[in-house]
């Protein structure tokens, strides 16, 4: 089983941008973080590549995840499209590379995609590979082609109000670990009163009882800010503990409410 291989909390660049990307991912590294999470699709490699050579860490103390848009995930195209976020990045390799989104509608078959994965990880590109926002079919189909044991992980939305807990069950059972993004709902859970309450009796955030929650079940965390005092926060939900109660009271809140849902682009959800 692989759940040692994605640090427990990375901090996410999704939606930053230009000199906001730089400060938020310098900050991070400033207040401790050492995996941070981009993609092809987000536009901020080459800015994220800026702020880590100006940190100057030790390169083996990073973890840096990239994901493959949708139109590089044919087999002509992962790799060269790969050195390219390399380039941006100034790095020599990644240490995770994920398949962002399922090819719309299988045009570039999965086999494909996961094959010039495996071949990236060969020539010393990317240290790990894995897949992100794939339902259970999509999962097995995966572990048909390249194996459970191949996969580091499969990012997808998780939430208080969306936990997904067919996909959870199936990727434990598997011995997938899962990367939860949006575990926030985009900041929606802060003000959510069952959150708040249980934050209170920790002497907590809600923002940290939801990433205390997802943590809590296996699953590694991506969360982003462009505030120091958050990115701080956020990172000290690894030491919150949550009690029976707490689970239970969240348990309430899953309602299936998705934040993340691109048409053209989303499987056919468990």
């Amino acid at each position: 089983m692989s759940s040692s291989i994605v640090p427990a909390i990375g901090v996410g660049t999704f939606r930053l941008q230009g000199q906001t990307v730089i400060d938020s991912v310098r900050q991070a590294l400033e207040v401790g973080y050492r995996a941070i999470d981009t993609a092809q699709i987000y536009g901020n490699e080459a800015e994220i590549g800026q702020a880590i050579a100006a940190a100057r860490l030790p390169r083996r103390e990073l973890f840096v995840t990239t994901k493959i848009w949708t139109e590089q995930l044919a087999g002509d195209r992962l790799i060269p499209s790969l050195k390219d976020s390399l380039r941006k990045l100034r790095l020599e390799q990644v240490d995770l590379t994920l398949i962002h989104w399922p090819s719309p509608g299988g045009a570039v078959p999965l086999a494909e995609s996961l094959q010039a994965l495996a071949e990236a990880r060969a020539q010393g590109l990317t240290r790990h590979l894995g897949v992100s926002n794939f339902t259970i079919a999509l999962l097995q189909q995966a572990i048909a082609i390249a194996g459970a044991e191949a996969i580091a992980t499969n990012q997808v939305e998780i939430s208080p109000y969306l936990q997904n807990r067919r996909l959870v069950e199936f990727a434990r059972a598997q011995g997938i670990p899962l990367t939860s993004y949006m575990t926030l709902a985009y900041g929606k859970v802060l003000a959510d009163p069952v959150l708040r309450r249980i934050a209170a009796r920790h002497g907590a955030t809600p923002a940290q009882v939801a990433l205390a929650w997802a943590l809590g079940q296996g699953h590694a965390v991506i969360p982003s800010s462009t505030r120091r005092e958050n990115l701080q926060s956020n990172l000290a939900a690894r030491a919150l503990r949550l009690d029976a109660a707490d689970l239970a009271a969240i348990d309430t809140l899953e309602r299936n409410e998705r934040q993340a849902d691109p048409a053209g682009l989303a499987p056919a959800w468990d």
